[in-house]
């Protein structure tokens, strides 16, 4: 059995607590596993008293749903080994694994896969949801590079899922978030990066941002796969990494890398970089690991967030005029609002291909708020849905189910699109009771 803590133990309120502070429930215990076997016990033990069940493993989560109350947390945050095979080029990942532990390991031969950009971002329920980043356009979704998985259903069986063995329960893994079972271990295909890319933040004044956006746009429109660029609103902090003059004013920052040769980079950048009059520019060659970690200071556990996202049928002068006017007034001292492009190795896998359905959008914007004062949450939440609502007329009616908010649980449809009644026939076979319930939830089918 793995380790118990319950409320009448000193730990407890630590164990219990999560990174988005929003979330402040009381499960009726937590129980800390090391290996499979525990899993399988945890299942187990909240089976016999009927509870219900959280699964956390220690990264981000918007929606609150790595705790509950009244019911058992399975913690797999120490399960957090990272192995590589340089030969094969496949990490074999432990669900409480962070993007920094995978990088770590798999930098050291060189090698990488499409990982969070943040370091501190969980893998697991990054890699179920779908996994954007850096490398995407180059690599694909942190999905599309799961070869493998080890699976604990909701009855405690531990099943191999890949092309060959259960390829369905693999097919709804790549997406369907943690609805089928409790993955013990991830295998990832990796790729020869290299350690250092091209990178950097291009940096411009608010008034500037609707121009900067439109050439942006057409950039990305054609640029090779090996270039990412996300377009940024942030108030700017009071750091010495940011001129004086701008602290606390809301600017563009154009997140820029390129993932192949850096002389090369040089050159495909550099219209980017000429981009109207920029008022910083720190674009240059930069470990990877360096790049994975450069916003890990802006998500830090324990403030408050909350979350929107819309995927874009396309980024015209009305979305551009909307996002500008709507991200001057941001609230909230960790706020941003990004523009994520797709397109590349994400655009030539079919959408039926994997669960994750959302392969043609161009690109998707996250409005996302983190504050600290909870007497903020009314105003700041209200803030965010009405910039969401104002560009519904720009959005595909889809979204991304990592970015899902807890007060969307009737989005899960929106997220799978022509996938759901797939999805939930299996959710029928693996999971027919709905124990794994504690997430944007997929409802099994009706015999």
């Amino acid at each position: 059995m793995p380790t118990l803590i319950t409320p009448a133990d000193a730990g407890y309120d630590d164990a219990r607590r999560v990174w988005n502070a929003r979330f402040d429930r009381r499960p009726a215990a937590i129980a800390r596993c090391v290996d499979v076997a525990e899993v399988q016990g945890a299942l187990e033990f909240a089976r016999q008293r009927s509870w219900p069940v959280a699964v956390r493993s220690g990264g981000h989560d918007y929606a609150g749903h790595s705790v509950c109350d009244d019911g058992l947390v399975i913690d797999l945050s120490g399960m957090n080994v990272v192995d590589v095979d340089a030969v094969r080029q496949i990490a074999r990942v432990r669900p409480g694994a962070r993007w920094a532990d995978v990088d770590a390991a798999t930098q050291a031969f060189g090698l990488a896969t499409t990982g969070g950009t943040v370091s501190t971002v969980g893998v697991a329920g990054y890699i179920l949801g779908g996994g954007t980043g850096h490398l995407v356009r180059k690599y694909g979704l942190g999905l599309d590079n799961l070869v493998g998985a080890e699976v604990v259903t909701a009855n405690g069986e531990v099943l191999r899922a890949d092309e060959r063995e259960h390829a369905d329960l693999f097919w709804a893994l790549r997406g369907g978030s943690g609805n089928f079972g409790i993955v013990t271990a991830f295998e990832l295909r990796l790729h020869p990066l290299g350690t250092q890319v091209l990178a950097g933040q291009i940096l411009h004044r608010l008034a500037d941002a609707p121009a900067v956006l439109r050439a942006w746009r057409n950039f990305m429109a054609d640029a090779p796969d090996e270039v990412q660029c996300y377009a940024f609103f942030f108030r700017i902090p009071p750091v010495p990494a940011f001129p004086e003059s701008l602290h606390n004013e809301v600017a563009l920052d154009l997140v820029v890398t390129y993932a192949g040769d850096l002389v090369a980079g040089e050159r495909v950048l550099a219209p980017l970089r000429a981009l109207g009059t920029p008022v910083l520019d720190t674009t240059a060659p930069a470990p990877y690991v360096a790049l994975q970690g450069a916003f890990d200071a802006g998500m830090v556990a324990g403030n408050r967030w909350y979350s929107r996202a819309h995927y874009l049928r396309e980024l015209n002068d009305a979305a551009i005029e909307t996002i500008v006017s709507r991200s001057a007034t941001l609230p909230g001292e960790f706020t941003l609002v990004y523009l994520e492009p797709f397109g590349g190795a994400v655009a030539r896998v079919p959408p039926d291909a994997t669960a994750f359905p959302h392969r043609e959008a161009p690109m998707a914007i996250h409005i996302f708020p983190g504050w600290i004062d909870r007497a903020e949450d009314t105003r700041i939440m209200e803030w965010t849905q009405t910039f969401h609502e104002a560009l519904r007329p720009q959005a595909t009616g889809g979204t991304y189910v990592n970015l899902l908010a807890g007060d969307e649980q009737d989005r899960p449809r929106a997220a799978y699109g022509a996938n759901y009644e797939r999805l939930s026939e299996l959710k029928r076979r693996y999971d027919p009771d709905n124990r794994f319930r504690s997430n944007h939830n997929i409802s099994p089918a009706i015999e």
